[in-house]
C-alpha cells in the first residue's frame, strides 16, 4: 500500500519530529504567520493532524519575538523539536531586523519554548544570550547533560557562504550556554552548512546537516564522531540525500533539511523539504514536507579509532530519491483527506488551519456560529510589515478551485473585500469587491496593478467568489449567490501560473481579506467607512490533475 508525497501539503518547510511512545509529532518553520510554529500529530507518518501552535499567544510574540511587524522572509526560522522526561522543547530561531536598524545589531534571537501538552499551552520564549546563527538544534545526552547545537560563518572563512556548525553544553535552570564552545564541521563544501540534529545510534554520535542552500542545490549531509564534542569524520557517500542530480524535470527539487526519526520497532524514516517542479522548478506552495525511508549500513572503510565500521544512515535505500508514491509505514493505516479544506463556520472557534500574516491587531476576525459566518473587520490592505485584515489558510495543492460567499453589509461604500492568494506582500493575487460610483464592482489586482475589473448589478448582497488554476493559468468568477443560481461569471482568465510562483522561502495562502480603500484619507476612513463584511462557505478542492496513490 503506498502513500503520497508531500506528506504535509502546503508551505510546511523545515520539518522536525520526534517519537513519543507510538506517537510522532512534528513543528514546521512558520516564517511571518501568525500562530507560528505549527505542530502536527500522527500514529502512522502519513496522516497528521494539526494540533497546535508553539507561538499560540500575542504575548509570545512582541518583544524580543517581533512578529507585529516583522519584515517578509523574517520570523521564525527552522525549529527543533524533542521530548524529554515528560516535556516537550522546541528551539528555533526568530530573525526580526527593525525599521531603523542600528548598527551592530543581531537579528537573530535563538529561543526555547516548553509545554507538556505539544498542543499547548506552551511557554513564554526564553532566549539564549551568546547564541549566534540560526536553525539551532537540542540534543539531550544519555550522562545528563544537554547541548546546544547551532549555526555560525567563521572567522576564517575560506569563501562565501561557508558556514560551520558548533556545539556547547546548555544549562536549562538558566537557559544559558556554560562551558567551552566546540567547533564541529564545516560540511562537504557546500554553501550554508545549516539545519544541524545530533543524534547517538550504534555507540557514536552523528551530525546531520543540510548543505548547499534552500534551492536546487540543497542536500543532506552526515558526519560522524566517537564523542559529540568530536573531531567528526564526513560520510565517504555525502550527501545522504539530494535531488540536484536528477536534473530540472525530476518531480521535486531542492530536497533537503532533514531530521531523523527511529520507530519503537527499530526501523528510521526522515522528513525533509522539497520543492515540487511545477514550472520553472518551483511551485506556489513553496517547500513542503516529504518523507523518505531510512536504513543504516556499514562503509566498510575502517576509519574510526578503532579500525571497525562505522555506520552510516542509506536514504531511500534503492533509489536514493524522494518518491511521489512510496510504501506506507503502517500497512494498515487508512489514508484520510489532506488536500481539501472546508469551514462552514458552525463552531465557536476559528479552526486551527486559519492563520495570519503577522501577529493580527485586536478583533480582526469574529465567528459567528449561528450564521455560521466569519466576520473580518475592514482594516491594513497587504503591506510590507503591516499586519492586513485577512484570515487564510495554506494552499495544499497546484490546481484547485478556491471559493468563498461574500455577505455585505446594508452599507457598502469605502472597503476593498473578496478573496485572494497572497504569497508575499508585494506579491499577491486579489479579487476585491468595491465602490466607485453608482454601482459596485469586482476588481482582479496582480501585486497591486489591476488585470480586469466587472460592473456589478446595484444592490448587491451576497457574492460567491470563485480562483481556479490549472494548466492554463488562474481564472477569476463570480455569481450572485441566491438559492436559486450557482452561475458562475468570468471576470478574467489564463493569468499565467508563473506570475504567482513561491519565492522559495514561503508558500501561498488562501485568503479572506477586507481592506478600507486606500485612496480615502483618514477623516474618512474614520467617520463613513464600513466596519466589516462576513464571509461564509469556504471550500478549496483540487481539481483532477492531482496524483493519488
Amino acid at each position: 500500500m503506498s502513500f503520497t508525497n508531500p506528506i504535509l501539503p502546503g508551505a510546511y518547510p523545515d520539518p522536525s519530529i520526534c517519537r513519543v511512545g507510538d506517537d510522532f509529532y512534528m513543528v514546521n518553520s512558520s516564517f511571518e504567520m501568525f500562530p507560528g510554529l505549527p505542530i502536527h500529530h500522527s500514529r502512522d507518518l502519513v496522516n497528521w493532524e494539526l494540533v497546535g501552535h508553539g507561538l499560540h499567544r500575542k504575548e509570545q510574540c512582541i518583544d524580543p519575538i517581533c512578529l507585529t511587524d516583522v519584515q517578509s522572509d523574517g520570523g521564525i526560522h527552522a525549529p527543533t523539536m524533542r521530548y524529554h522526561k515528560g516535556l516537550f522543547y522546541i528551539i528555533t530561531t526568530n530573525v526580526y531586523v527593525p525599521q531603523d536598524c542600528p548598527e551592530g545589531f543581531n537579528p537573530c534571537k535563538n529561543f526555547i519554548i516548553t509545554a507538556k501538552d505539544p498542543a499547548g499551552p506552551w511557554s513564554e520564549p526564553q532566549v539564549i544570550d551568546g547564541a549566534p546563527g540560526i536553525d539551532p538544534d537540542i540534543f539531550f545526552d544519555g550522562d545528563g547533560r544537554v547541548w546546544y547545537v547551532g549555526t555560525h560563518t567563521p572567522e576564517d572563512q575560506a569563501y562565501p557562504g561557508q558556514g560551520e556548525i558548533w556545539l556547547q553544553e546548555l544549562d536549562l535552570a538558566t537557559v544559558s550556554l556554560k562551558g567551552e564552545r566546540h567547533f564541529l564541521w564545516r560540511g562537504t563544501g557546500g554553501d550554508w552548512v545549516e539545519g544541524p540534529h545530533i543524534y547517538k545510534y550504534n555507540d557514536r554520535y552523528y551530525l546531520m546537516t543540510a548543505e548547499g542552500g534552500t534551492g536546487f542545490n540543497h542536500a543532506v549531509t552526515v558526519a560522524s564522531s566517537a564523542t559529540i564534542t568530536g573531531p567528526y569524520v564526513s560520510n565517504p557517500k555525502n550527501p545522504v540525500l539530494t535531488s540536484r542530480h536528477l536534473g530540472l524535470d525530476y518531480w521535486v527539487n531542492s530536497t533537503g533539511h532533514g531530521d531523523l526519526v527511529q520507530l519503537s520497532d527499530g526501523r528510521w524514516f526522515m522528513v525533509c523539504l522539497g520543492i515540487r517542479n511545477d514550472i520553472e522548478g518551483r511551485s506556489n506552495m513553496g517547500r513542503e514536507t516529504h518523507l523518505v525511508p531510512v536504513t543504516w549500513e556499514a562503509d566498510h572503510y575502517g576509519i574510526d579509532e578503532n579500525k571497525s565500521d562505522i555506520l552510516w544512515p542509506v536514504c531511500a535505500p534503492g533509489t536514493g530519491r524522494v518518491e511521489k508514491c512510496a510504501e506506507r509505514p503502517f500497512a494498515s493505516a487508512p489514508l484520510n483527506d489532506k488536500n481539501h479544506f472546508v469551514d462552514d463556520f458552525s463552531t465557536p472557534e476559528l479552526s486551527k488551519e486559519w492563520t495570519y500574516r503577522r501577529v493580527p491587531r485586536a478583533a480582526t476576525c469574529e465567528v459567528l456560529p449561528e450564521q455560521k459566518r466569519l466576520r473580518i473587520r475592514s482594516g491594513k490592505p497587504v503591506g510590507e510589515r503591516v499586519s492586513a485584515s485577512l484570515a487564510g489558510f495554506r494552499q495544499k495543492q497546484s490546481h484547485f478551485r478556491f471559493q468563498a460567499t461574500l455577505h455585505l453589509p446594508e452599507t457598502f461604500e469605502n472597503s476593498e473585500s473578496g478573496i485572494g492568494l497572497i504569497q508575499k506582500d508585494d506579491h499577491h493575487l486579489l479579487m476585491s469587491l468595491m465602490k466607485k460610483g453608482a454601482n459596485p464592482e469586482l476588481a482582479v489586482t496582480l501585486n497591486g496593478e489591476q488585470l480586469a475589473v466587472s460592473e456589478l448589478p446595484s444592490g448587491i448582497r451576497d457574492l460567491q467568489l470563485m480562483i481556479t488554476c490549472d494548466q492554463n493559468g488562474y481564472h477569476c468568477s463570480y455569481a450572485v449567490a441566491t438559492e436559486s443560481n450557482s452561475e458562475q461569471i468570468g471576470v478574467i482568465k489564463n493569468i499565467p501560473v508563473n506570475t504567482m510562483l513561491s519565492r522559495y522561502y514561503t508558500g501561498a495562502l488562501c485568503c479572506l481579506h477586507s481592506s478600507l480603500d486606500s485612496s480615502l484619507d483618514s477623516s474618512l476612513k474614520s467617520e463613513s467607512a464600513i466596519e466589516f463584511v462576513d464571509f461564509s462557505k469556504v471550500r478549496f478542492e483540487p481539481v483532477l490533475t492531482a496524483t493519488v496513490c
